[in-house]
């Protein structure tokens, strides 16, 4: 599929490597509905971008969203799941000096969860039933999952939910051939986003220094794995880690 024949949702679309998919997209002729629950950033995309206000967790959102987005681009046959939170923690936790225990909280699970796996999950149901309805084909979908879903210590919540999206990748992959619709992920490593500049500096520096290519990604780094997976119609079901050598 070439990219001048994209109608596609990207969530997350508003900031980071979300922002970059939706500007790029629009740029190479692409029709292009952005969501994001950050309206301020959402304003500042260019013109020609549909965009309105989508918190993946509520599945009215994702139910109302796929619809307004058929309608304003006249049609639907792609989604890039892109939209994704950290709430990280370790499961449990002592104090080396007060002896206290913590937990990893249910609200921080949840919250992970809710976003990154099951506002995921109902964007893919909702845009491939509307694909399916309308008979809109072929469509891509391009998850997006993470290098963490090989095990990252102190993001249980984060490692769950990618790791899941990986699978199901495959799953869904399977299961929506028949539709014409072929679905594949890509696995980002440390990516240059307003999510990973939050970072502890220490953390940051040394999982800098266990990088073979010597730098951070780029959300354009990101964006040329999403053009292959769109433009190659013989992917289908895998994931693609682009994290500068990280997990070799």
């Amino acid at each position: 599929m070439q990219l001048n024949q994209l109608k596609v949702i990207v969530t997350g679309g508003a900031q980071g490597m979300g922002a970059h998919f939706a500007k790029t997209l629009h740029a190479s002729g692409a029709k292009v509905c952005a969501g994001d629950v950050n309206e301020e950033a959402l304003k500042a995309l260019p013109e020609g971008i549909f965009r309105r206000k989508l918190d993946v967790s509520k599945e009215d959102e994702c139910v109302s969203f796929v619809a307004w987005a058929f309608e304003q681009m006249g049609g639907l046959n792609g989604l890039i799941n892109n939209a994704g939170i950290l709430r990280d923690g370790l499961l449990v936790k002592k104090d080396k000096t007060t002896g206290q225990v913590t937990k990893l909280s249910t609200e921080q699970w949840n919250s992970v969860i809710g976003v990154n796996l099951t506002g995921a999950t109902l964007m893919v149901r909702e845009t491939v039933a509307k694909m399916v309805e309308k008979e809109q084909r072929p469509g891509v979908i391009v998850n997006m999952s993470s290098l963490a879903r090989y095990g990252n210590r102190g993001q249980s919540n984060y490692v769950s939910a990618k790791a899941a999206l990986a699978a199901n990748t495959v799953t869904w992959a399977r299961e929506f051939a028949g539709f014409g619709i072929r679905v594949g992920a890509i696995a980002p490593g440390m990516i240059e986003t307003p999510m990973t500049q939050g970072m502890n500096q220490k953390a940051r520096d040394g999982l800098i220094a266990m990088i073979p290519v010597g730098r951070v990604g780029l959300p354009e780094d990101i964006w040329q794995a999403v053009k292959f997976i769109v433009e190659c119609d013989y992917f289908n079901g895998r994931v693609i880690d682009v994290d500068g050598g990280l997990q070799m």
